[in-house]
């Protein structure tokens, strides 16, 4: 393949690449502005609902003009894919504990960005399977507005619950074209399955990072003073001085301004949960994070061994984790 062939097929989306590595830079410590959120999801489904109704009868159509219509759609509507999954990168990795089930929602915003990214994929993959479309325009949208609903003060997961059932009733004109129903059959149909994406979101929440939350600091120490750890420890700690002196877990959480959300730290031995520690509820809006800490004084006899705080909402969705082990 040629220089310029190269350029023709992959020029475009190597740009996509850089300008999405650029807006993962401008906003990778501040979360983008909600209306730019909200504004990329109603055009999205604007358009997607516009496709939905006009596809079949413009792709059987033998002129080229509406040939293209679908095709400039089509770019546009991966466009604004692509543009959409970058805004919420950023907060679903901030939230996201790698080393737990959540990194694999993390996981697919990325395959999905990637696959948006460049072009030949994404005609190869996602153009030739309507469901794969569908699958896209679901994800991205539920993405988004569980970033965006609490952005404007909804609790995390009330917004979890309600984003999935949103994402799913936007796909009624997609369901009333696959199904050449009426719209009242197709708006029921949507309504069934909402109902129970809403029912699967509950049930699965811990797969779900809690973005926009976000654990930005997480310190053990022996005490607290005002508001700040007294000599922070390492990752490993001798059993004798846990023992006499017991332990801190520190963690600040970062919340949008006005939002309210009860946590709690859950203590585990060895993956075994020893205690549920109840905090004072987060409140957003503080730059360096809502700053609270659980203390444990009772140790098993033994407490030498892998141990770990989970910071985690009142419906159980993990906001971070702190590791630490106890030796001899």
């Amino acid at each position: 393949m040629t220089l310029l062939g190269f350029a023709r097929r992959w020029g475009i989306s190597i740009a996509s690449l850089v300008g999405g590595f650029l807006t993962l830079f401008v906003f990778r410590r501040e979360l983008p502005h909600v209306r730019w959120i909200v504004g990329y999801i109603v055009l999205v489904w604007l358009l997607f609902a516009i496709l939905a109704q006009i596809r079949q009868a413009l792709e059987g159509s033998e002129r080229r003009s509406h040939r293209l219509v679908v095709t400039a759609f089509d770019y546009t509507i991966q466009t604004l894919y692509h543009g959409l999954l970058l805004f919420v990168l950023p907060p679903y990795y901030a939230s996201t504990t790698l080393t737990s089930s959540n990194a694999l929602f993390l996981a697919l915003l990325v395959a999905l960005a990637l696959l948006a990214t460049f072009d030949p994929w994404y005609q190869a993959v996602v153009h030739p399977r309507p469901w794969m479309g569908a699958l896209f325009f679901l994800v991205s949208t539920f993405a988004a507005l569980n970033v965006a609903l609490p952005l404007v003060g909804v609790p995390p997961f009330f917004g979890l619950l309600l984003s999935a059932w949103l994402a799913v009733i936007a796909l009624a004109p997609a369901l009333r074209r696959a199904t050449g129903s009426r719209w009242t059959t197709a708006l029921a149909l949507a309504g069934l399955a909402a109902l129970a994406a809403t029912g699967l979101a509950g049930v699965g929440r811990s797969l779900i990072p809690p973005a926009p939350l976000a654990l930005v600091r997480a310190t053990l120490a022996h005490s607290v003073a005002g508001v700040e750890p007294v000599d922070p420890l390492g990752s490993a700690i001798g059993a004798a001085e846990l023992q006499a002196r017991g332990l801190v877990a520190y963690t600040a959480v970062l919340a949008p301004a006005g939002l309210k959300q009860p946590i709690a730290h859950v203590w585990r031995h060895d993956g075994r949960v020893v205690n549920v520690v109840g905090l004072s509820p987060v409140r957003g809006g503080r730059r360096e994070g809502f700053r609270t800490y659980s203390r444990k004084t009772a140790f098993p006899a033994n407490p030498v061994g892998r141990w770990t705080v989970d910071v985690v909402t009142s419906s159980g969705q993990l906001i971070g984790r702190l590791s630490f082990r106890v030796v001899p």
